[in-house]
């Protein structure tokens, strides 16, 4: 059973984020890791790519880090598009290094209640299997038709 986040938590999470490091970023434009950091980036979050098959390249503007511990300077939320198994080194790592970290945010189809449950602990915020440019676009009012905001209208329905 998933977890239940009121829209005031995420609203929350959302306005108090600033720097994003994005896990598991791919620089394939189809990819919904490339799109969600991309989205975020043009919503004036400043998007730290982290993947270590892509490091030293620049997207967004931003060098791609290796792993979260190659990151200078804090971040606010860790956004994670890895399977599921993956997560608590990644939830670890970022404990480690990030020690004013806010959120650790999970994408859709990825929950790990241990991992959830190390970081709670520790005063950060989690939230599992949900999507940071989904819930923006929901609760900022950019959503359109089927959930996407296209940009385009088709009048061919």
């Amino acid at each position: 059973m998933s977890e239940q986040y009121s829209d005031d938590f995420l609203k929350r999470v959302l306005s108090g984020s600033k720097r994003v490091a994005v896990v598991g970023v791919s620089m394939n434009p189809v990819r919904p890791s490339y799109y969600v950091a991309r989205y975020l980036s043009l919503k004036g979050y400043d998007v730290v790519p982290v993947n270590p098959g892509h490091s030293g390249k620049m997207l967004f503007g931003s060098t791609v880090q290796a792993s979260l511990r190659d990151i200078e300077g804090l971040v606010d939320m860790i956004d994670i598009f890895r399977r599921s198994e993956h997560v608590p080194p990644i939830v670890d790592e970022a404990l480690e290094c990030f020690p004013k970290l806010k959120t650790i945010w999970m994408q859709i189809g990825v929950e790990h209640a241990q991992a959830a449950e190390t970081a709670r602990a520790r005063g950060v915020d989690v939230i599992m299997n949900r999507c940071p440019k989904i819930e923006y676009q929901r609760l900022y009012g950019e959503l359109r038709m089927g959930g996407f905001a296209t940009g385009v209208i088709s009048s061919k329905l």
